[in-house]
């Protein structure tokens, strides 16, 4: 089992008593040697640390800056493939339920494009990064009508999809579930090597998909790299492809 642990600091000695408390993990001043990854308050954002000498470097959500942003500045349009994937077009704009929000990238580029996302993340780990993202986020002036558009819940999204009452139902499920990416541009993606650590390959995806297609309103959108297989082997109804990624889309199935 992965051992997390908590960082104590004296000048977030509340916030991460709060964090250690709500997560379950110890709260200690140095990491024990049997850690490995430790959560911290520092520069005010909370980020995720691996432990060991080749570890990569720390994990945060920053919609200010960095690739959120980039992306968010460079005008990514109603017509780019992530788009189209959940169904927008001229005169439409989706209702979108993000099943499995990781650090929230493509929640935040759908939500700049005017979609409202509700996130759903299972890890509470990533959850906590994912939540510290948006406080942060809410405090500048220029994203306070994307951020309206997001909202956030932690817990596995198979019971809160089968309770979910049908006029809640979304035109969109969005999926990206965990995928173990191989070979050297693997490593380049820090937020990726470490969280698969963490996490694990996901083993849900294939029965979330089939859940999915009978809550969706309109079709369910799945993020693959572009030689991955099907999830759980299901061929899509259709797809989009980009250069790297391509989204594989399933039509709704009565219940």
């Amino acid at each position: 089992m992965t051992t997390v642990v908590v960082l104590a600091s004296p000048e977030y000695a509340r916030e991460s008593e709060a964090l250690a408390a709500r997560l379950g993990c110890p709260l200690t001043g140095t990491p024990p040697p049997d850690a490995e990854f430790y959560l911290e308050y520092s520069q005010d954002r909370l980020q995720l640390c691996q432990t060991g000498a080749k570890a990569p470097g720390p994990v945060f959500v920053d919609f200010l800056e960095g690739k959120a942003a980039h992306r968010r500045r460079q005008g990514e349009g109603r017509k780019s493939s992530l788009a189209r994937a959940v169904g927008m077009k001229p005169g439409f704009t989706p209702r979108v339920l993000d099943a499995t929000a990781g650090l929230g990238r493509d929640a935040f580029v759908l939500a700049t494009l005017g979609c409202e996302v509700h996130m759903v993340e299972q890890s509470p780990i990533v959850h906590a990064l994912l939540e510290d993202g948006l406080r942060r986020a809410r405090e500048a002036a220029e994203l306070a009508d994307i951020i309206g558009r997001l909202s956030l819940v932690q817990g596995n999204a198979l019971p809160l999809l089968t309770a979910l009452p049908a006029d809640e139902y979304p035109h969109s499920i969005y999926l990206d579930p965990m995928y173990p990416h191989k070979g050297k541009a693997a490593l380049a993606k820090k937020e990726m090597q470490s969280l698969q650590r963490l996490l694990g390959q996901d083993s849900q995806g294939p029965e979330l998909l089939q859940l999915a297609r009978r809550r969706a309103r309109r079709r369910v959108a799945v993020k693959r790299p572009f030689r991955a297989d099907f999830l759980g082997k299901l061929a899509p109804d259709f797809q989009i492809k980009g250069v790297k990624t391509r989204y594989d889309i399933y039509l709704p199935q009565a219940s």
